[in-house]
């Protein structure tokens, strides 16, 4: 074999190899300087919580009045291989509890393992009526489209010759 040959393998061999590596992708609430699992129920506050790590992934859906409004930081982290489905990695959910007052009451950690799978239903609603078959869905109009709007007869076109000019 020729010096370009063993090149031109060692090029396509590295090109398939680096096909094969995983590519990680972070998604949702990236921490920067400080993770929320240091969040002091002590001592913090919405503000404090909001000035360090910055607003949440999501926030608990309910009326401000609740004993309870939640913060949820989510982070999640998905590998891909080439053509392959993406694969969930790690997923961390923090989620910090408040009282009425805005003081921090509870910090709680989540994890991949404490999800649960949920099973989507593939039932479909009923529509009323019968079902078309392809033929009489292609050929059930026919007769149907008024001939006028197919032809443009008797339409008004604009500019040109009509009423109005004076002939």
């Amino acid at each position: 074999m020729n010096v370009p040959t063993k090149l031109l393998i060692i090029a396509a061999a590295t090109v398939f190899a680096s096909g094969c590596n995983p590519v990680l992708r972070t998604h949702g609430y990236v921490p920067t300087a400080e993770k929320p699992q240091a969040v002091n129920p002590a001592t913090d506050t919405k503000s404090s919580v909001l000035s360090r790590l910055g607003n949440p992934s999501v926030k608990s859906t309910f009326d401000e009045k609740v004993e309870d409004d939640v913060w949820y930081y989510i982070t999640s982290v998905r590998q891909r291989y080439a053509y392959l489905r993406p694969q969930i990695e790690d997923r961390t959910v923090t989620a910090i509890h408040f009282n009425p007052d805005g003081q921090v009451t509870k910090v709680a950690e989540y994890g991949l393992k404490d999800g649960v799978p949920v099973n989507y239903v593939d039932r479909k609603t009923p529509t009323r009526g019968r079902e078309l078959s392809v033929l009489e869905q292609i050929f059930g109009t026919i007769g149907r489209l008024p001939t006028d709007r197919l032809t443009g007869a008797n339409q008004q076109t604009g500019g040109g010759g009509g009423a109005g000019q004076g002939n």
